[in-house]
């Protein structure tokens, strides 16, 4: 099923997996003939909207998986596994898992469950039990599977890294959380991640089913409004955010976020939470995973225990949308320049 979809798309790592960040000299520049769609940094807004606009893809089902996550990594995986199994089996064709969902969610736990991904440790060298899960749950079930999560190691840094993984096993795209977790509210909470992670250094994009374009983003990166206006300018019609709001912060801001990403840009905006820990120590996650439509209302959510959240994606309300506001070829870059910069050098997977 997938091979004939999809054929477009696997000619290369190099192709669904556009990886970009900030990098002044190449505001400009067109990237060449390996990218995918022929895109370029050149490319202006309306141009962009109009090429998303040309083709309305089939509907989709989405599902965002709200985990239980402990300090047994095996059963964490084990759990991981049997709740993409399930939402594969309900008709999902996109399944996303919350952030971290193999290890606790503190600093004293990162390094510990640190693991080595590929691209640049292949999973065949054993290194890596969460990537391995993954693929294999993939492939078993022919489905794009947005890994949440996990710490990963590289040298002697840490990194909080999102792996997508498509219907034949194969690494579609890789994130590593751009913007760090350092925040302090004297008296309610305070986490800096920076304590022991590294912040990436790339924004994501890659091609799920039926060709879709979708961005990838950890958690605290939803609060920066350019992640998402870039991935829209390149083409996406959906944000992924594996995410985890804490109590605090999670009752203001949580759905607020995902409904001005997806009103600013006319896309759709998805969340995969972990589920509320049930001890009272430790970090307490927001729970609510949630999907939100173009037109920023709230089609699927829940609560903060364990749970799936489905939504079916129809691209065709999303184009209607876009024609009755349609501000992203309104766009003034007379005035103001869109903000596409890319990569060059990140654009092969193989090069993360």
């Amino acid at each position: 099923m997938w091979a004939a979809r999809r054929a477009g798309v696997s000619t290369a790592a190099s192709s669904a997996r556009h990886q970009w960040r900030s990098s002044g000299a190449a505001a400009m520049m067109g990237v060449g003939a390996g990218c995918c769609g022929g895109f370029c940094s050149s490319r202006s807004a309306s141009a962009a909207a109009t090429a998303s606009a040309a083709a309305t893809p089939p509907s989709f089902k989405l599902a965002c998986i709200q985990l239980s996550v402990g300090v047994d990594k095996e059963a964490n995986l084990a759990s991981a596994k049997a709740k993409v199994a399930a939402a594969a089996a309900a008709g999902a064709e996109l399944v996303m898992l919350p952030e971290i969902f193999n290890s606790p969610y503190s600093n004293d736990a990162f390094p510990v469950y640190a693991e080595e991904l590929p691209p640049a440790t292949p999973i065949e060298a054993g290194k890596s039990p969460s990537a391995t899960m993954l693929r294999e749950a993939a492939r078993e079930h022919n489905i794009f599977l947005v890994g949440g999560s996990v710490p990963e190691r590289e040298g002697d840094r840490i990194f909080n890294t999102c792996m997508v993984f498509g219907p034949t096993g194969e690494l579609v795209a890789k994130h590593r959380k751009t913007h760090l977790f350092d925040i302090d509210i004297p008296g309610k909470m305070t986490f800096k991640e920076s304590e022991t992670l590294t912040g990436g250094n790339q924004l994501t994009l890659f091609e799920g089913p039926h060709g879709v374009k979708a961005g990838v983003a950890i958690c605290y990166d939803m609060r920066f409004p350019e992640m998402a206006q870039i991935a829209q300018q390149e083409g996406a019609r959906v944000m992924l955010y594996p995410a985890a709001f804490n109590t605090t912060t999670g009752p203001h801001h949580w759905e607020l976020l995902q409904r001005a990403r997806a009103i600013d840009n006319l896309i759709f905006v998805a969340t995969a939470s972990p589920a509320r820990s049930e001890s009272p120590e430790g970090y307490q996650a927001w729970g609510h995973s949630t999907v939100v439509d173009p037109w920023g209302e709230v089609v699927a959510t829940t609560e903060h225990t364990e749970d799936i959240v489905y939504a079916q994606l129809d691209f065709g309300r999303q184009d209607e949308v876009r024609g009755q506001i349609p501000i992203l070829t309104q766009k003034r870059t007379d005035v103001f320049s869109p903000a596409i910069h890319l990569n060059d050098e990140a654009l092969a997977l193989g090069k993360l």
